[in-house]
């Protein structure tokens, strides 16, 4: 299987520092690429490859706390589980999948986040949010704590592969609220778990079988606050090379706004070794948020301080 991929991230209009931070970690060859300062240039072979035995992570955080803590939080949260899953001694077994790995990693990064945010008064309160992808032969899986995003697109299709976990994701749910309203509601930035905000955490898995063809696309809220599924697909559906795609999925984002960091990995998976897609349906396994009694103290503004 061939992976083409891109990443990028943009500070946009509004905010004077990026606090986003991503990860393309590619296992066989040890080979990784942050969105971390002076880490902007990716490794040589690491945007146009044959996907080894080992596999693949890519990651996208938001910091949120605002000041230096959002930052730390996002670069912490990458760095962690790089340094996990490479490490391979935290609790990473070699035999096990590789998304039992990725969730591991996810939960020691929080609690590594979390006593960083008591240890040190000027972090204090910060967290991030965390979706990432485990690829290994065709099956791509989510691991998600927040409200960044993982679509799948497929032919002429789009799908929103992960679920918010928000507040107002929430509301939509129990049927108190519609996604158009859930567009502009007061408590849109609300969001119900982030990395660091507290000492457990419990990542969202879902999976899905990959076809070829297939492209997979993950962002902040800095994209997708601003871009409806249908903009996205028009922009990646119109430009083949994958980093004009980024930039001009960045450039309207900055168009409408911009008033958050936005960053955004998009990768192409081809080869005779996927099935050619029957139809355009997209089936992605994706076990329920856990039902839990949920206050706005339980909540955390994705936009300010997490708690």
């Amino acid at each position: 299987m061939n992976v083409e991929l891109q990443a990028k991230s943009d500070v946009g209009r509004v905010r004077r520092g990026n606090e986003d931070n991503f990860l393309v970690l590619e296992l066989s060859k040890q080979q990784t690429w942050t969105g971390s300062p002076g880490a902007d240039a990716p490794p040589k072979d690491i945007t146009d490859f044959e996907l080894g035995d080992e596999g693949l992570v890519l990651v996208v955080s938001d910091g949120m706390g605002g000041a230096l803590a959002g930052d730390v939080a996002s670069r912490m949260a990458v760095d962690s589980v790089r340094d996990i899953i490479l490490g391979g001694n935290s609790g990473c077994d070699p035999g096990a999948p590789l998304v039992d790995c990725l969730t591991r990693a996810t939960v020691l990064a929080n609690r590594a986040i979390h006593d960083r945010s008591q240890e040190d008064s000027r972090c204090a309160g910060m967290g991030a949010t965390f979706t990432g992808a485990a690829i290994h032969g065709d099956l791509l899986d989510f691991v998600q704590v927040g409200d960044s995003r993982g679509y799948i697109l497929r032919k002429d299709q789009i799908r929103l592969a992960t679920k918010d976990q928000s507040l107002v994701q929430q509301l939509v749910d129990v049927g108190q609220i519609s996604e158009a309203e859930a567009e502009t509601h007061m408590f849109r930035n609300v969001i119900l778990q982030a990395l660091g905000a507290q000492g457990d955490v419990k990542p969202v898995t879902g999976r899905i079988r990959l076809k070829r063809g297939d492209m997979l696309l993950l962002c902040s809220d800095g994209l997708s606050g601003k871009l409806r599924s249908e903009d996205i697909l028009n922009i990646v559906g119109s430009n083949h090379d994958l980093s004009t795609a980024c930039d001009e999925l960045i450039a309207e984002a900055n168009a409408r706004g911009g008033e958050d960091n936005i960053t955004v990995i998009l990768a192409r998976f081809t080869g005779d070794e996927l099935e050619e897609p029957a139809t355009d349906r997209i089936t992605i396994e994706l076990p329920p948020i856990e039902e839990e009694d949920k206050t706005l103290d339980d909540t955390y503004d994705s936009d300010t301080d997490p708690r």
